[in-house]
Order: C-alpha cells, then structure tokens, then sequence
C-alpha cells in the first residue's frame, strides 16, 4: 500500500513521542491504578482524616487525572486506528480508480513552419467532451513562445479525440485521449502565435484536404539507394503501386495504421494512396467547417508523426525534399459552400475565379513556404506567379470537376496550389476570406 504523506508524517511524529516522553498506555494505567487502589485500602489509620466515603482532595486529583489520561489514551489510539483504516480504503480506492491519459497537443512558436508538441496530463474522470478537459500551461521558453522571465503560456482545450494509440489499462474503458489546444497568454487572450483564434469559420463551408508526404530514413527517402548520386527507377510505377519493388517493406503497414487510428479517433479520414514519386504517400480527410477540418488534420499529422517513431521512420513534409524531375508534396485543398453546392451558376462561379485570380498573391503567401520550387508549371503545378482554372486539369492553380459543370456550376472545387507544409487554419481561412467578396445575390 503506497502510503498518503500525512500518513507518513503521523508515523514519524508518533516516533519522535514515543523517543522523548512515555506515553501512557491503557495497561500502565490499569497498573498505576491497581497499586494506588492496594495503597488505598491498606493505608494507616489516621484520626484526622476524612469522615468515611470521602478521599482526600489530592487523591481525588490524581485518580482523576489518571482517568482522564486513561480515557483520552484509548480515544486517541481507537482514532489511529480509524485514521489508518480509512486511509488504507482512500489508498486502496485511489490506487484501483480508473485514470485517463490526455494528450495535450498544441502548435508552437517556430517559424516558417510551426511543429507540434505535446504533454500528457493524468486525471481522474473521464472526459465526455472538450468541455471536461480542464486548461493547463507549458513552458514558452523552450517553443519560442515566451521569454524566460516570464514564460508561462496557457493551453486551452478545442477538440477532443480518442486516442487508440495508447493501449488502454482497462478492458470495458478506454483511458486516452487527444486534447487539440490554442495557446493563449496568462490573461487570456490568444498567443500571436494562435493561427487557430484568426480563422473565418463558417460551420456550412465544406472541406477536404489532401495531405502528401515523404516518409525518410536516415535522411533519405525509404528505401531509396543509400549511395549519394543514386536514385530509384524514374516515376512511373509508384502511384497507387504493389509490390515490395514499388512500395517497400514498412511504408503500406505505416498508412494502413494510420488510417485505422485515424478513424478511431473519429476522423473522418476518406483514403489512403500511394503518390507519384517512391516514398511518397498521401492521405485524404473531409469536415464542415474550417476549424473542424484544420483540427483534424493537425491531429492526424501528430498521430502519423507518433507512430512513425516505432518504425525508427521520419516524415518529410517539405513541399520539395528532392530535387529534379520527381513530384513535390501538395495539400490540395477541396472546397465547398451552401451557395456552391445548392445555387452556384456560370455567373458566380466567373466571378468567384475573378475573385481568386485578384488575391492570388495573398493565397500564395497563405499556402505554405518555398512553394516557388513546387509550383514550377511542372509535376502537375501552375506557376507560382500565375493563376488559371480548367475542368479536369491536374496543371491548373483549381481544377474544376466535370460533375460540378454538369449540374449547372454548383459542387466542389479543387485549389492545388497549397503545399504540404501549409498550416490548414490558414488554408481554409484564406479560401473563405476570397469567397466572401463575391456577391451571392
């Protein structure tokens, strides 16, 4: 039994009295009071002394006290021993009550490219929604959020995901879960590194984002050659490909984990496939609303960062970790609005493409860093400097379905542009800033 630190402080204090002062125990008294009691009845006569049925004042006194010591002792002994017992039943109900894991996950100062991080804090109860999550700080100074005299900066809760990942302790309960948290200033106010507290959200805006990536060992990608100059057979067989020539040893295990994770933490997670260029791999989620899609894929980066650490695996998110004539690592962003969807039309929809060619600078600055090396008019890319739109055209700055002309402009619509290092709150927030300067009516 793991002793409570009052319980231990008890101990030694009773220690330290039974070394300095004798304690009276209910036996010494019992001793004490048998003697006096012989004393008593064998004692001389004495003509002065009381009339019968009268003790002297002085005996009267100590037997008195004797009683009260007797008295106190055995409280004080019976209120140990319930003091034990019922800390033995508080040590004993905390030990077998159930505890949940919270992983805290947040964004921190680095720039271009923020990374995420994470803490995990154990409770007692578990939470049924964001709300039960309680907030909770970190150091600053050591995620270039804060200086260090003054480097405490709050976490506060905004999504809440099971967390499959982490084995559970009990059969009939999961006991971990990821926490999605913004930072904010002790006052609470949101940190200037809190991309989340800028975003335009609009809960009828619909969003699909897919991720692409490289998975790297040992600073090169997967099981390409290891002798520097050398590289695998051109493009051509890896997208969507079989085979151990094609895919490699570890990379199909990694994507299908992370799809099961994904949609165990209740991510709305559409697919997975192999990309262009061998080692690349990407993934495809879709939510309502900016925030909500931006948090998901945040959490399912962290999630694929974390497993990826079993298999001795790095991700490379950079839009062009290769150079020459292989793809780089796009997050197409898929875009809907109630208008799109249930209005649309050829007017608004030229208007709309105006609208994207005006701000394409303020897009390309939202899209993530050194995208000037991807966006090259080539591997499926328009010119970073140019913008233009064309049906079924994987070349154009948005590809327009042929679904969404045939039901008369209205659906979804594909901004390739955004690159694989782009922050998602951005993206989205971006994309709806554009659509709310074209008149609906």
């Amino acid at each position: 039994m793991v002793k409570l630190p009052m319980e231990n402080a008890i101990g030694s204090t009773l220690a330290n009295h039974k070394a300095s002062h004798r304690r009276i125990q209910p036996s010494i008294c019992s001793a004490r009071f048998a003697r006096r009691k012989h004393a008593f009845a064998n004692r001389p006569t004495n003509p002065s002394r009381p009339p019968a049925g009268r003790l002297p004042e002085n005996i009267i006194d100590r037997q008195f006290r004797h009683a009260v010591c007797f008295s106190l002792t055995l409280l004080k002994n019976s209120g140990l021993i319930f003091f034990c017992l019922f800390n033995e039943l508080i040590d004993t109900t905390e030990v077998n009550m159930p505890k949940y894991k919270l992983e805290y996950i947040w964004l921190d100062g680095y720039q271009p490219v923020q990374n995420l991080r994470g803490k995990t804090k154990v409770v007692g109860h578990r939470p049924e929604s964001v709300a039960d999550c309680p907030q909770w700080g970190f150091d600053g100074s050591s995620t270039q959020q804060a200086e260090g005299g003054d480097s405490d900066c709050m976490l506060k809760p905004v999504a809440l995901y099971p967390d499959k990942g982490r084995a559970p302790l009990y059969e009939k309960d999961d006991n971990a879960f990821l926490v999605m948290c913004e930072v904010e200033n002790p006052d609470g106010t949101p940190h200037f590194t809190n991309m989340r507290s800028t975003v335009i959200d609009d809960p009828e805006a619909w969003f699909g984002l897919e991720q692409e990536f490289f998975l790297f060992e040992k600073g090169r990608p997967l099981h390409w050659p290891s002798e520097p100059g050398t590289f695998p057979s051109p493009q051509g067989k890896y997208y969507c490909g079989v085979g151990y020539e094609n895919v490699g040893k570890y990379a199909r295990e990694i994507v299908d984990t992370h799809l099961s994770l994904c949609l165990e933490a209740g991510i709305n997670h559409e697919g997975i496939n192999f990309e262009v260029a061998k080692a690349q791999s990407e993934f495809q989620l879709f939510a309502k609303g900016s925030k909500k899609c931006a948090d998901d894929m945040w959490v399912a980066r962290y999630l694929l960062l974390r497993l990826c650490e079993k298999y001795g695996i790095d991700l490379e998110w950079h839009c062009k970790p290769q150079e020459g004539d292989w793809n780089g690592s796009g997050m197409h962003c898929n875009f809907s609005t109630k208008h799109l969807r249930e209005v649309g039309g050829k007017d608004y929809f030229y208007a709309l493409m105006d609208a994207f060619d005006r701000n394409k600078d303020e897009h390309i600055e939202a899209y993530g860093p050194e995208n000037e090396k991807r966006l090259t008019g080539l591997h499926e890319t328009q010119s970073i400097d140019k913008f233009n739109w064309g049906v079924a055209d994987r070349g154009a700055s948005i590809r327009v379905p042929h679904s969404f002309i045939k039901n008369n402009y209205k659906g979804y619509l594909e901004d390739r542009r955004p690159n694989s290092q782009g922050n998602p709150y951005q993206i989205c927030s971006r994309i709806l800033k554009t659509i709310a300067e074209v008149p609906t009516a």
